[in-house]
Order: structure tokens, then C-alpha cells, then sequence
């Protein structure tokens, strides 16, 4: 990984750069130095400039200390301008500019080989840098946010520079951003953002806290002007909250992830009168989240946005499932985690083995208070054995010294409802069933304490199961009536896919928006911004 990559980063100016090259190396090259000296020179300086860097040392010692970019040839001339003008875009996908102007000074006093060797790294350098931001992301996760347990998997230098050397250099660059048509519409949607920012945004803030239909007056036209501006109501001279104003709030609560009532509520507005800069950042963080996600994610695979409180299953690019979905509460050890793994088997009948930290955070207080407290949970000893309540001395144990395990045996009554979906990980998140049904009618639902609730577990059960079955519904139901915990394999592990975006460009329709509960895209832009990521047009 280039250790020194963002300092190539944040001014861009590379026209100069490349004529420069052109005549230096044309100049060096017919010097009378002998054809050995000059050789030696160029690669002891290459071997010199890109010791500190163990990937791009590797490339140079095996093609020889050849020059990839400051050669006089055609190869080396169609690997400059490739870079030139995969650089000049750089912008357009939420990328840092790339700094070249330490090489420009360089180059305006090089007068040996030596020096060109130099360059000739700075460059590879330079190259390398972009070539993993735009394929990979320019940050690495788990250092913006602890949540952010995902592995993304980076190429090395080594390789990006082997590759690019035996490729045509412009497609080599074109096929290094991410593939996927989300990304192909957040960037679309990302240059209509900043050509609106220019022409002032959204126009004037309603500076009413809520409106409801019938209501007239200044705020009123305001709302209608910002709906007008969004593109959700067609133009209208109306200073009232007409119908045409309630069908175009609900539009907006629909792809804000709130309750589509037609009323401008205090939460509604706030989503309103969020600045347009805000929700462009949200697309640059979305787009860098996708880099992020650069992977094959499985012709069918299971997709849980937690912002979203949804649950899909994608096949061959198409949603043939959808449920709502409860994740974990926004408390700093029960955020649900983003990560992706493999679906392997689901549990009909679940037992739920306590997770050690809620005994001894939630129940070993409770059993210290009344030993008969959560009665409907057994105690278990270390030999496997229930443990006769009335024999314990609770407040004889701290949560370190704690001894049981506590289960719950399965029934309606589990706190894992009557199925759990398991992609064993280390985390010990899974999707399951739940007793507390009314949660999936709340427009917020973080509720959990790490792991998916599932608002309709037995559909999504039936759809997994319709791949290796006739009858899904009947294999299911049989293991449910058992009453007895059933494992069912899967006979084709589902790819999942825990995922944090607040800004989603669907194939048909308006971008959808929704807000950031664990404030973990804050944090993403914010690490953007410090990285020398910038918004394309100041406005409203």
C-alpha cells in the first residue's frame, strides 16, 4: 500500500508534466553517456526512489528498471495521457485531486538520469494511489468507525502496475472504477447535484417548523418553491396546502424513508430543509461506500441496509424479497455491524444461548435483585446442567466471576421468534424472527442488540428454501411443528451483505435518502474531506 499516497493529492496541474517528460527524456536520451552508464543510472536511481515502498520495488526489480512513464517511446506517451485524463475525472467520482506539482518542480531542473529515475517513481506512485482509491476507496474502513468491520480487499501496487504495463492504458483505467449500476447512477447523480448547487440549490428554507393541509401563508409558498425545486411538484401559483402540495409531500416521505401522510411534521421538515451540499456529500459517501463493496456479491445474496431497516433478496440484479427489518440500537455496543458473509443454514425452533455480555450486563443485576426474575430463562453450569435458582448466592458474583450460561429454550415466546438465519461470524450477528411484532410499524427501528429482526422471517425462509425445494413452505413448517430445533442446510450458501447507505439510486424513480442513525457517514464524509475530497459547486 503506498504509505505517502495523499501526498499526491489535492492540486492537479499535469499538461506541463507531460511535455516536460517528453523533452527531457528526448534530450537524456541523446546524450553521449555511454548506453550501460545510462541504464545503471536510471535503475539504480528507480531501485533508489522505490525502496521505501516495497510493492513498487517489487515491479521494477522484475521488469528490469524499465521505465513505464518517462520514456520517449509511443507506449510510454499512451500511459501518460491515459493517466492525464483518468486523473482530470478523478473529480467527478469523489476522489481527492492528485498533487503533481513536486514532479513539475522536479522536472523543470532535472539534468540527469538519475533525476528521471526519480520521477519516473513519483509517477508509479502516483498512479498506484489513484488506482486503488477509485477501485477500493480512498479510505480504509475500520479506522473511520468501529462498526465498520468490513474486509476490502485492495490491490497491490505490484499488481496494478503489472497489469497496466501489459494493457491497453486507457481501458486498463476505465475498467478500474466499480461496475455495478448503482455506482454508474450516484455518479450521474452526483454531476446533476453539483449543477444544481450552482444554480443555487434548492432555493429558501421553509422556515415554518410544520405545515399541514389547509394551511396557507408565507411558509406555505416556501414549501411549495423547495417542493418545485426538488422536482416534486410541478409549477403552481397556490399559497395554500392544496392537494397537489399533500401528494407531492408524500412522494418526498417516500423516498425519505418516512410515514407517507401528506403532513410537513417537525421530521418531515427537517428532511426538507436539509441543505442540498448535505445530500451530495451522502451521494460521495454512498459512492465510496460502493468502492468499498467492489465484489462479486453473488448472483443471489441477501442485502440488509441498516439505515434503510430493510431486508432483500437480490437475484441476478432484481429484488425478489423485501421485508422490513429491526437492527441494533444506536448505543455503542449494539450497533449492528456492516460486514459481509455467507448464509450456511437457518434454525426452526431456536434456542437462544445468551450472548455472555446481556447476562451479565442485563440479567445477573435482575437475578441479584430477585433470583426468580426472567423466569422464563434457564441457567446452565459449565457440565451443561440447569441450575436450581433457590441454590445461588447471585450477588455473590461480579459479571467477571459470573459462572452460567443462560438460555432460552425454543417457543413463541424466544426472543428469536421461531426461526434464526446463521452466517456464522465472529460477531454473532444473524437474522432472525421476533415476538415483538409492533416494532415494524415504527418509521425508526433500532431496537436490537446487534442482530436483523425480520418483519415477515417465515416469506423470507419459503424464498430461500424455493431453490432446493418444491415445497418450501411445507419443509418449513414441517420442522416448525415439530417443536423440536431444526437445523435446515441451504444447498447453495447465500452471499450477506450488511450494508449502511443513506443514499440510494434506484434503477427507476428519484434518489432515496435516509438519515444516518449511527452517524457513521458523517464520520465517512468527514475522513473524505481530510483526504481532499470537495463538493463541486458551492450554493444553497
Amino acid at each position: 500500500m503506498i504509505t505517502n499516497a495523499l501526498s499526491f493529492r489535492r492540486a492537479f496541474g499535469f499538461s506541463t508534466l507531460v511535455a516536460l517528460i517528453v523533452v527531457v527524456g528526448a534530450s537524456l536520451a541523446s546524450s553521449p553517456l555511454h548506453a550501460q552508464s545510462k541504464v545503471s543510472a536510471f535503475a539504480q536511481a528507480v531501485a533508489e526512489a522505490a525502496a521505501r515502498d516495497d510493492e513498487i520495488a517489487a515491479f521494477y526489480r522484475s521488469n528490469g528498471y524499465q521505465p513505464l512513464w518517462t520514456g520517449t517511446g509511443a507506449q510510454d506517451k499512451s500511459r501518460r495521457a491515459a493517466l492525464l485524463k483518468a486523473l482530470a475525472s478523478a473529480k467527478d467520482h469523489g476522489l481527492p485531486t492528485y498533487d503533481v506539482s513536486v514532479l513539475k518542480t522536479q522536472l523543470k531542473n532535472v539534468k540527469s538520469l538519475r533525476a528521471l529515475g526519480r520521477i519516473e517513481v513519483e509517477m508509479s506512485k502516483l498512479f498506484v494511489a489513484y488506482a486503488q482509491d477509485i477501485n477500493s476507496g480512498v479510505l480504509v474502513p475500520a479506522r473511520i468507525d468501529s462498526g465498520i468491520v468490513r474486509s476490502v480487499p485492495r490491490k497491490s501496487g505490484t499488481s496494478l502496475l503489472a497489469g497496466f504495463a501489459n494493457s491497453n492504458p486507457s481501458g486498463f483505467l476505465k475498467a478500474m472504477p466499480p461496475k455495478s449500476p448503482e455506482y454508474a447512477r450516484l455518479m450521474k447523480e452526483k454531476l446533476r447535484l453539483e449543477a444544481l448547487l450552482a444554480k443555487g440549490g434548492w432555493g429558501t428554507p421553509v422556515s415554518a417548523k410544520s405545515l399541514k393541509p389547509g394551511q396557507s401563508g408565507a411558509a406555505v409558498v416556501e414549501l411549495r418553491n423547495r417542493l418545485i425545486r426538488m422536482g416534486y411538484l410541478n409549477r403552481s401559483a397556490s399559497q395554500s396546502y392544496d392537494a397537489s402540495i399533500q401528494t407531492a409531500v408524500q412522494l418526498f416521505q417516500q423516498d425519505h424513508g418516512l410515514t407517507p401522510d401528506g403532513v410537513a411534521g417537525a421530521g418531515t421538515m427537517v428532511e426538507i430543509n436539509t441543505p442540498l451540499q448535505r445530500r451530495l456529500a451522502s451521494v460521495v459517501v454512498a459512492m465510496e461506500r460502493e468502492r468499498w463493496t467492489n465484489i462479486a456479491r453473488g448472483e443471489r445474496h441477501i442485502w440488509v441496509n441498516l439505515t434503510d431497516f430493510s431486508a432483500q433478496i437480490i437475484d441476478n440484479g432484481r429484488v425478489t424479497f423485501a421485508t422490513r427489518s429491526v437492527v441494533g440500537k444506536n448505543q455503542p455496543d449494539r450497533r449492528s455491524p456492516e460486514f459481509s458473509d455467507v448464509m450456511e443454514f437457518m434454525v426452526v425452533n431456536p434456542t437462544w444461548n445468551v450472548p455472555r455480555s446481556i447476562a451479565t450486563k442485563e440479567y445477573l443485576p435482575m437475578l441479584k435483585r430477585n433470583p426468580n426474575a426472567v423466569s422464563h430463562l434457564k441457567l446452565i453450569d459449565s457440565r451443561g446442567r440447569v441450575v436450581n435458582r433457590s441454590a445461588v448466592n447471585f450477588n455473590a458474583f461480579s459479571a467477571k466471576s459470573f459462572p452460567f450460561a443462560i438460555k432460552q429454550p425454543p417457543s413463541s415466546r424466544n426472543a428469536l421468534g421461531l426461526v434464526k438465519f446463521m452466517f456464522p461470524n465472529k460477531h454473532n450477528i444473524y437474522l432472525h424472527d421476533t415476538p415483538s411484532k409492533s416494532l415494524f410499524a415504527r418509521e425508526v427501528r433500532a431496537f436490537s442488540h446487534g442482530c436483523i429482526r425480520l418483519s415477515d422471517p417465515f416469506d423470507f425462509a419459503y424464498a430461500l428454501l424455493a431453490k432446493q425445494t418444491s415445497d418450501p413452505e411445507g419443509t418449513f413448517k414441517k420442522a416448525l411443528n415439530s417443536r423440536v430445533e431444526t437445523p435446515i442446510t441451504l444447498q447453495t450458501p447465500v452471499p450477506v451483505h450488511l450494508v449502511y447507505r443513506t443514499a440510494v439510486a434506484p434503477a427507476k424513480g428519484r434518489m432515496n435518502y435516509r438519515r444516518d442513525v449511527y452517524g457513521r457517514d458523517a464520520k465517512v464524509w468527514a475522513g473524505l474531506e481530510k483526504a481532499g475530497v470537495a463538493l463541486g459547486a458551492v450554493g444553497g
